[in-house]
């Protein structure tokens, strides 16, 4: 099955929205994608402070949300503390890529705001403020 316009179409929206980074994505066969952003920063609390991000837009979107989000599975807060509530090493997508799962689901979805730029960059913002 090919990626329905409304998946490539939000796509577009992260190459507009990430526009100093490299936005790839590969399909799910189930008309979505998986999607990495090559290059996120994640706030002075964590080191690296830079990660790649992944996710994946399920078929039903924009109806759907977008979630969980992935970074690079080593990443540490700066202050030595835990991670705790919202993180846990997973793996994901077709090649089952090792990576931080990042859960922060979005329990009021709005199609109309909610999209999967937003998603990403409210994501990002959680990080920054932990």
């Amino acid at each position: 099955m090919s990626v329905t316009d409304e998946v490539l179409n939000a796509i577009d929206e992260l190459r507009h929205t990430f526009s100093d980074t490299t936005v790839t994505y590969v399909s799910d066969d189930q008309g979505g994608a998986w999607v990495t952003i090559e290059e996120v920063g994640l706030g002075s609390a964590f080191t690296p402070s830079n990660s790649w991000m992944a996710f994946q837009i399920t078929h039903p979107y924009p109806e759907a949300d977008v979630y969980p989000h992935f970074v690079r599975p080593d990443i540490v807060r700066a202050d030595g503390a835990a991670h705790g509530e919202g993180f846990a090493l997973a793996s994901f997508g077709p090649d089952n890529i090792a990576a931080m799962q990042l859960s922060r689901r979005s329990n009021r979805l709005n199609p109309a705001v909610d999209t999967a730029a937003t998603k990403a960059l409210k994501v990002l913002r959680w990080l920054e403020q932990r």
